[in-house]
């Protein structure tokens, strides 16, 4: 893991400049990555009934590379939400809601709670709507025996990510757990959602055979949903990682140490949508994913960046806690050396 050395003073004074370079879509990128993408999860759904009357081995296997391609869906539908995809609005926003039929996901709930993730993250004072929840060490100690308990069965990789993904997508976003005012008027695209899948999942099954649709649906969604909460999580939650006190915190700075660069091999970059160069989307979301490999190779100033691999990201899955005075994320472990630490005095 190569740990982030961004300061003021070697932030290039003219990174707005940079990054406007890249920020205007491709109308042909676009329309191919989008039809490419739609079509090919087609295509393997398909092939994946076909599969059912061979194999149901044959079937789960298909499941990897349909799941990507929901991986990738969500790319899309993601940029659609930052205005990225396409230079008009009411196309991002019409294949935005197409695309989120296909993620199981309420768009313009997740469009605006996605805005605040991107407005506040690293911010201690803005935790709660659109990140993976995290408390600081002092929080945790302060916290009732039953508070910490369902933190550490939260914080628990199994669960945190094997259980809460799918639950997110197939029940969570079927209502509005986020409370916020200013998600209240996101909350049709709920329910239309919900209405507009409803009817998807009692067509298909009335036409192919409700369980059969269960049997393909399922483990695409499991996948699909871990993979996403995976990259989601591995992007923010490193060790020395961006949290700052409201008064003290940084838009920039919280892009640039806050978010990692997953440095994956090329078929993974390719079905997680360069979503790896994630201290850049930070920076500007304003970028689409399909330049954002281009504007990390032509600018060291981001190459600066922490860099995970496949391999080291699962270090930091047992990284649980921000540990205020020492500025890093710490596992439960620590609170040993942290308890010993101050029991005697230092």
């Amino acid at each position: 893991m190569n740990h982030s050395n961004f300061t003021f003073n070697n932030i290039n004074s003219n990174i707005k400049e940079i990054i406007r370079n890249y920020q205007k879509s491709s109308l042909p990128k676009s329309i191919w990555q989008l039809s490419s993408n739609l079509i090919a999860y087609i295509l393997l759904w398909a092939a994946m009934y076909l599969s059912l009357d061979i194999s149901y081995w044959l079937t789960l296997l298909l499941a990897v590379p349909a799941a990507f391609m929901v991986v990738r869906i969500f790319i899309i539908q993601h940029d659609c939400g930052h205005g990225s995809f396409f230079k008009s609005r009411d196309a991002n926003d019409l294949w935005g809601v197409i695309c989120s039929l296909f993620t199981l996901t309420p768009y313009h709930y997740w469009k605006q709670g996605h805005s605040i993730h991107h407005a506040s993250a690293g911010n201690l004072e803005a935790r709660g709507i659109g990140d993976i929840y995290t408390m600081t060490v002092s929080e945790y100690l302060s916290s009732s025996k039953w508070e910490r308990f369902k933190y550490r069965i939260y914080r628990n990789p199994v669960v945190l990510f094997l259980v809460i993904p799918t639950i997110l997508f197939v029940i969570l976003y079927r209502f509005p757990i986020a409370r916020s005012k200013s998600l209240k008027p996101t909350y049709p695209s709920i329910y239309y959602t919900n209405l507009i899948l409803g009817g998807i999942f009692v067509l298909t099954g009335l036409t192919l055979g409700f369980t059969e649709v269960l049997m393909i649906q399922l483990p695409v969604t499991f996948i699909s949903s871990t993979a996403g909460v995976w990259l989601f999580y591995v992007q923010h939650q490193f060790e020395e990682t961006y949290w700052a006190n409201d008064e003290a915190w940084n838009f920039t700075l919280s892009a640039l140490q806050g978010s990692s660069y997953f440095k994956l091999p090329k078929i993974l970059q390719w079905a997680t949508g360069n979503i790896g160069y994630h201290h850049i989307h930070h920076l500007s979301p304003k970028i689409p994913n399909y330049h954002l490999e281009k504007c990390h190779k032509e600018n060291p100033v981001f190459q600066q960046a922490v860099t995970l691999t496949l391999l080291t990201s699962f270090k930091t899955m047992f990284l649980s806690l921000w540990e205020e005075n020492q500025k890093k994320l710490v596992s439960f472990r620590y609170l040993k050396k942290f308890r010993a630490n101050h029991e005697g005095g230092i």
